[in-house]
């Protein structure tokens, strides 16, 4: 833009001092004023052009006044260096020779005055007015006289402003164009379409080059969220239920999705502007000082203001981002116990009570984003205010410098350009700093799942199994507390589970049955005391080969969105129609499953809400059963079933899963009551073990809940 206003219209597109065609004699002038090897230099850019040269045809339609005259061509491969050297001298020595040849001329433009001492002024005044050929007496001078005249010409000049000197140069240019045959039109219009040409497709590869960083930008956010939610997602399944004790479910759910959500955004906007936007601003820095290092001072004022306003609005902003998503991890886990607690809420009538606890929260959300982004807002009229202050005062300021012919037109405009960019680069770090810090706190909450210590670990060496205890399951002296509780809910357990044996463990609510089974597959860690399988610590096992060895049916049935064709697979991936039915059958799921339309193909909704308890309790024993495990482990999985059903399952479990060790946690006594082996949990004590009948007789505990569950008939009966 500056080329385009400085040479294409205020010079009529003459970009520099070196003309591109002078007539030999013009040329023979501007080469006179010219040190010795200022002429050799500007000799080794031109080619001479006459009728007999052979590139004449070549130039005879582009320049008719060769028909007269010779011409001097600058050479296709001139040296750029070279050109930018002589383009002061030759400037200058252009100048003289124009107040020579046309001193009056050059005083009604009043572009410039050489008048500075009187006698030299007088001296070519004299010279040009009193004979035709001015220039040639002043070459049959004395060498004394004409070098002081040189002198006080130069030392006249050296005052004269750069950008003046390129104006009388152009002069200059424009009337030996004119004198060549040339259209100075053309001339003009053919350099301002030139660089116009260069503007568009520079502009052309912005835009290609824009595209191509936002899609790898893209890509490249996209492919960090991937890996993080991979990671994140990993380590919450490698977590034990003291870690998910750490984290609530709604703070990893928040973590695995709106936090790296903020993270991504990060990537995506940061590979397009925090890089762009400091190398867009630091050469904007470089050219504006460039064009003019006396108003640097603006630019200097500008970002010194700017980066103050940011600083505060970071150290204000940053601390409620943190606030903000906390209560997002509130929110979430609101919504989240109202819409799993739908019916227990509609039961009680608390719509009221749970609207006000989701609006509490939901409101302190609010509150807290629009202050932020109340404060943010100022931020983008700040920087306009800024940048239109910096406009008019880089216009004011440079106005006075063209005034003082210090600086061009098209220099202030692309000073003012240059100074936009820097703003805008500005701008473009300022939007970043609105995400930076929120990204920064998901970032640090997502790191804080990361690092969180497992307490499950896998041995490094794995020991290997003891192949006369397959399916034995020992305790020994094992004690057990909740991570960071002051006390044990169980104290010194020893019992073993046999191969073949049914294992019952029964006892009061908050004995610590469901906590004592968990211990087993390591879902929670033994405090002490040790628990072995097939002879081998449960800590000294690898955890994949430990649980492929346990079929574990929880309290809660939980199903899988999919079909039950999917949620029995769940258990053998590569189980066949024939493992499925087996399964089902023992599981006495095959009826009702027999009754839907689709079979094994029938859709189940998340959580399994589509079907009944019984029908999920038996989806879930039979999903344990295909697996083929050594050890089943039952945590009081027949609570939702008919005592039918209870009785036909227990046989077919003992019939079909005969070779196999069978725990079971059961309320029932009726569903235990034929087990080779009863535990009786008290406080997390063992109270008693034994079969049934000795322990009607031996346990005082286990006599007190059979008997509140059977008549003394039944009981006499089942003995």
């Amino acid at each position: 833009m500056s080329k385009i206003v400085n040479y294409g219209i205020q010079n009529g597109g003459i970009e520099n001092n070196i003309p591109n065609v002078i007539r030999e004699d013009e040329y023979e002038k501007v080469k006179f004023f010219l040190d010795e090897k200022d002429q050799k230099d500007l000799d080794k850019l031109y080619t001479k052009v006459t009728k007999k040269s052979s590139d004449y045809n070549e130039y005879k339609e582009d320049y008719p006044v060769l028909k007269k005259e010779n011409v001097y061509v600058l050479k296709d491969n001139a040296d750029k260096d070279l050109i930018e050297k002589l383009d002061a001298a030759v400037g200058k020595s252009e100048i003289i020779v124009s107040s020579i040849d046309n001193p009056e001329k050059i005083k009604d433009q009043n572009l410039f005055s050489l008048d500075t001492d009187g006698d030299k002024m007088k001296q070519m005044q004299g010279m040009t007015s009193a004979k035709p050929d001015a220039f040639t007496m002043i070459k049959s001078m004395p060498e004394k006289s004409l070098n002081e005249f040189k002198d006080k010409i130069y030392t006249s000049l050296d005052k004269i402003p750069e950008t003046s000197i390129s104006q009388v140069a152009g002069t200059f240019i424009k009337t030996e164009y004119k004198a060549v045959g040339l259209n100075l039109e053309n001339v003009q219009s053919s350099y301002i379409f030139n660089i116009g040409a260069k503007m568009l497709l520079i502009a052309l590869l912005s835009a290609v080059c824009a595209i191509c960083v936002g899609f790898l930008a893209s890509r490249a956010g996209a492919g960090v969220a991937k890996s993080l939610r991979k990671d994140v997602f990993g380590k919450v399944e490698s977590f034990s239920n003291a870690e998910f004790n750490k984290f609530a479910v709604s703070s990893l759910i928040t973590r695995t999705t709106n936090d790296i959500n903020q993270v991504q955004m990060l990537v995506t906007m940061g590979m397009r502007m925090i890089c762009f936007a400091p190398i867009m601003g630091a050469i904007a820095i470089f050219k504006a000082l460039e064009f003019s290092a006396s108003m640097s001072w603006i630019i200097l004022l500008a970002v010194i203001l700017i980066l103050g306003f940011m600083m505060i609005a970071f150290s204000v902003v940053l601390p409620r981002f943190k606030i903000v998503q906390k209560l997002t991890d509130k929110l979430n886990l609101v919504a989240r116990e109202n819409l799993s607690g739908l019916m227990v809420i509609r039961a009680f009538g608390t719509e009221d009570f749970e609207e006000e606890r989701f609006d509490e929260t939901n409101k302190s959300l609010t509150k807290t984003n629009l202050f932020v982004n109340r404060f943010m807002m100022f931020l983008f009229p700040f920087m306009m205010i800024v940048m239109n202050l910096v406009q008019l005062l880089i216009v004011w300021v440079g106005a006075n410098q063209i005034e003082a012919s210090a600086l061009q037109v098209g220099d202030m405009m692309a000073f003012i350009q240059y100074a936009m960019q820097i703003i805008m680069s500005f701008l473009m770090i300022s939007m970043m700093f609105i995400m930076v810090p929120r990204a920064s706190v998901s970032a640090n909450r997502i790191n804080e799942v990361l690092e969180t210590e497992v307490e499950l670990k896998d041995p490094k060496e794995e020991k290997d199994f003891d192949e006369y205890k397959k399916g034995v399951v020992e305790f020994n002296d094992v004690s057990f507390a909740y991570p960071g509780a002051s006390e044990y809910v169980l104290h010194h357990i020893n019992f073993t589970a046999n191969k073949g044996e049914t294992t019952a463990i029964v006892g009061s609510t908050g004995s610590g049955k469901s906590t004592l089974i968990q211990l087993i597959p390591r879902l929670f860690e033994a405090s002490k005391g040790e628990i072995l399988i097939d002879g081998v610590n449960v800590k000294d096992i690898n955890q994949e080969h430990l649980r492929n060895k346990i079929g574990y049916i929880p309290q809660q049935g939980i199903l899988f969105k999919g079909t039950i064709k999917s949620n029995l697979q769940y258990g053998k991936q590569d189980a066949t129609e024939e493992e499925m039915k087996r399964a089902c059958d023992i599981a006495q799921a095959s009826e009702f499953i027999n009754e839907k339309p689709d079979g094994f193909e029938t859709e189940i909704s998340s959580g399994g809400t589509n079907v009944s308890g019984g029908q999920r309790q038996r989806l879930s024993i039979a999903r344990a059963i295909i697996k083929n495990a050594e050890i089943y482990i039952f945590d009081d999985s027949f609570s939702a079933l008919d005592f039918k059903t209870d009785k036909n399952l227990r046989s077919a479990l003992n019939k079909e899963l005969s070779d196999a060790t069978m725990i079971i946690v059961a309320q029932r006594i009726s569903t235990i009551i034929h087990a080779e082996k009863i535990i009786v949990l008290d406080e997390g004590e063992i109270a008693g073990i034994g079969t049934h009948k000795e322990l009607m007789e031996n346990c005082d505990v286990y006599k007190e809940i059979a008997l509140s569950q059977l008549s003394e008939e039944e009981v006499r009966d089942n003995e």
